[in-house]
Order: C-alpha cells, then sequence, then structure tokens
C-alpha cells in the first residue's frame, strides 16, 4: 500500500510541477529530495499554520494543500489521501484554466 501511496503522490508532484512556473518547480524538486527532509517537514507545518490565518491578505487557505503535501512525503499514511486530493485539485484548476481561456 505504501509504494502504491507513494507512486500516487509522485504523480501529484508530476501535475504540480507541470503546472508550476520553472522556478518553482525547481524549487519542488529540490524539496522532494531526500536530504532537504529538514527543511521540508518545518515548511509544511509552516503553510498549514499559515492557512489557518486565510484572513489576512499574504497568506491563504491554499497553503494547506501545499503544506500536507510536504508533509505527506514523510508520513506514509498521508501519502495516498493527499496525493489523490492535489491529483483533484490540479484537474479542477485546469479546467477552470480552459474555461477562463475560452472566455
Amino acid at each position: 500500500m505504501t509504494d502504491k501511496g507513494q507512486k500516487t503522490l509522485d504523480q501529484a508532484y508530476e501535475g504540480l510541477e507541470k503546472e508550476a512556473p520553472d522556478r518553482v518547480a525547481r524549487a519542488i524538486r529540490w524539496l522532494r529530495d531526500p536530504k532537504a527532509r529538514w527543511i521540508r517537514i518545518p515548511l509544511g507545518v509552516l503553510f498549514i499554520i499559515a492557512s489557518m490565518l486565510w484572513f489576512l491578505p499574504v497568506v491563504g487557505i491554499e497553503m494547506l494543500p501545499l503544506g500536507l503535501l510536504l508533509i505527506a512525503q514523510d508520513v506514509p499514511f498521508l501519502r495516498k489521501p493527499v496525493g489523490r486530493f492535489m491529483i483533484w485539485l490540479e484537474r479542477k484548476w485546469v479546467a477552470l484554466r480552459h474555461r477562463w481561456q475560452r472566455g
């Protein structure tokens, strides 16, 4: 089950990297490196806490999925549900972006 969860999480990361600007995609790839664990976990917790301050103009609820995604890299039981949620979220984002472009 862990292997399938990791595959789902990898697929979510790939979709995010594809949709993100190049500079952000490079940062995501760097954060996925096993050596970046000591940065990834506190950053994920910080993003989750920041999402609770959704009413402020700089941070918002969009920080929650990013924080969960970062933490799921190191917490096996979160990999599959977070990966599936991120894949779903990316599909919705792509559909919304296409709808805006068609105008």
